[in-house]
């Protein structure tokens, strides 16, 4: 009886309930975000402004999901944990279960008799006395326990539900975004381009620098641009929702060395003007991929680099914040979405966008403009 005491007490006392995170409210706002967007992309349909409009939408989609996925991955981490702790507890539990089963069942009188005497008896009543407490404190932790798995569980399975159809949605948001962009003709413009010019000089340039600096004297502009460019470094949005994955001629794990950054993002992602630009070009470039170059003011040139799809005319002037293109790859499936979320937020960031900034014929920091963060 002694030894079953002690034991009793060691399980009480050493016992520390697991870290309580907050999963089920994460998911509950990124669902209430997945419903706002899809009441956004009917108002789109019927919106003045299209473009903005489908914009904002891709964008509520975009968060709405990737707040669905920290929940996800919120929620597996802390299923894990208690998994580990169930089966660390495994005998103790056992034991706490078929104690409080004995205390549950037994007569009182019976429970409390000892072969000793009264004076075991008493010495007995007062040991349960304070151990009936703490095993109702365990018993209590345990449920809590399992009532947060159920939680998980039903949280998981809500989700798979409505990543079917939030996932269709917002490829419908892209593919309405591109084609109203297609469809603008009121944007205004600095120039009109000479798709002969523009197509030799692009056959013609070697290297990154040399384009730009042919893009420059190809259509100069004169910008009146009422915005401080300048006075923004370190503030503006970056392009495109990710993180940073390389700095300012930083090597990467090819060896290559670059004077701008990139941004770790994932398939399908908007990317928008971080200022209002023009537009100088846009379209395949060297070994870039699709290419967006913009003049936020006057000696400065923006090279987003890496894009599947690209939005615009050159010549046009864009605002801030106005869709420029699409990252590339493949929108994951539910299933896909569902494993790479348990796994970690930025489980399917496999999508680059490259950002080079250029003052004169010369490349500086991006970070310095923009605000960034790296895991």
């Amino acid at each position: 009886m002694k030894q079953l005491l002690v034991a009793l007490l060691l399980l009480a006392t050493t016992s520390p309930a697991v870290a309580q995170s907050d999963p089920i409210t994460t998911a509950k706002r990124a669902s209430q975000m997945l419903d706002h967007a899809a009441d956004s992309l009917v108002a789109a349909e019927s919106a003045s402004d299209r473009v903005g409009a489908l914009t904002e939408t891709v964008r509520a989609y975009e968060e709405g999901l990737s707040a669905l996925r920290e929940g996800l991955r919120r929620a597996s981490i802390q299923e894990r944990s208690i998994a580990l702790v169930f089966e660390a507890k495994r005998d103790r539990l056992s034991r706490l279960l078929g104690i409080l089963q004995t205390i549950g069942t037994s007569p009182a009188p019976l429970l409390m008799m000892h072969p000793t005497g009264a004076i075991g008896t008493a010495r007995s009543g007062m040991i349960l006395s304070e151990v009936t407490p703490a095993l109702q404190s365990e018993a209590l932790v345990l449920r809590n326990q399992l009532e947060e798995v159920r939680d998980i569980r039903s949280l998981q399975q809500s989700a798979a539900t409505q990543l079917t159809t939030s996932l269709a949605e917002v490829q419908t948001a892209r593919s309405a975004l591109s084609k109203a962009v297609a469809d603008r003709v009121d944007l205004p413009r600095s120039f009109t381009s000479d798709a002969t010019q523009m197509r030799a000089l692009v056959e013609s340039s070697d290297t990154l620098q040399s384009f730009a600096s042919g893009l420059t004297d190809l259509n100069p502009t004169d910008l009146n641009n009422p915005a401080d460019f300048e006075a923004a470094k370190g503030t503006l949005a970056l392009p495109v929702s990710g993180t940073l994955l390389h700095r300012f001629n930083e090597t990467d794990a090819a060896g290559v060395k670059r004077p701008g950054i990139v941004i770790a993002t994932r398939a399908q992602s908007l990317v928008t003007a971080p200022w209002p630009a023009t537009l100088r070009y846009a379209g395949p470039l060297l070994d870039y991929g699709n290419v967006v170059i913009l003049e936020p003011s006057k000696g400065f040139l923006l090279i987003l680099a890496g894009l599947g799809q690209t939005f615009g005319e050159v010549g046009e002037v864009l605002d801030q914040g106005a869709p420029v293109g699409l990252m590339g790859g493949l929108t994951p499936n539910p299933d896909a979405f569902l494993i790479t979320a348990a796994k970690g937020s930025g489980g399917n960031q496999q999508e680059t966008l490259y950002i080079e900034l250029r003052q004169g014929d010369e490349p500086v920091d991006p970070a310095t403009w923009f605000a960034t963060n790296k895991e």
